[in-house]
């Protein structure tokens, strides 16, 4: 059972990747936007706790497979990248209080990734391993959350500006990688 939870724990944090994603919360956080941890872990939770109970029923529903799912995440993941990476605004926000929640909590940290792993995973592991593996993933997820401002104060303006860039490439990266995945283009690029 320890085995089993530790290695559903670390396939998800490998796929949520909160410590990659900590330059665009920095980045996020400075431009004047207010994080509020317990709201991001709370739905990111949520998104990914209703595609670990019914993700495949919930598509299904929409009449949407999950490639369809995984490109359509991986377009808006590549559009964040395009902001860190040129230094463009392509997302704003409705609210005057400039909460922001998504795209922090989905497509990111709830990202197409980690809920086609989520519905994968279901295959492999009992549905109260991999609950539990979500929850200890969420509460890391918190605690990166609550330590941004150390973490920035840290980095300081220049280390967080080559961060961004770097992992703005990486978060590109990602995205190009799911959607050759998710396309099948995969097959022809090897040929």
């Amino acid at each position: 059972m320890l085995t089993e939870l530790f290695s559903a724990f670390m396939v998800l944090f490998a796929i949520i990747d909160i410590v990659g994603l900590v330059p665009v919360l920095i980045t996020y956080k400075q431009q004047g936007y207010d994080i509020k941890p317990m709201n991001i872990t709370l739905v990111a939770f949520f998104i990914m706790s209703l595609s670990l109970v019914g993700g495949e029923y919930v598509l299904h529903l929409f009449s949407v497979d999950v490639s369809s799912f995984a490109i359509a995440g991986s377009i808006v993941i590549f559009l964040l990248s395009l902001e860190m990476t040129l230094g463009v605004k392509l997302f704003k926000t409705e609210t005057k209080d400039k909460q922001i929640v998504i795209p922090l909590a989905f497509p990111l940290i709830a990202g197409p990734g980690s809920i086609t792993t989520i519905i994968t995973l279901r295959a492999e592991y009992h549905m109260w391993t991999l609950m539990l593996a979500l929850i200890m993933n969420m509460l890391v997820v918190f605690a990166a959350l609550m330590s941004l401002d150390r973490l920035s104060k840290l980095l300081g303006p220049t280390g967080t500006y080559v961060t961004e860039k770097i992992f703005g490439i990486i978060l590109m990266a990602i995205a190009v990688k799911i959607f050759i995945a998710s396309t099948g283009i995969e097959i022809l690029l090897k040929k």
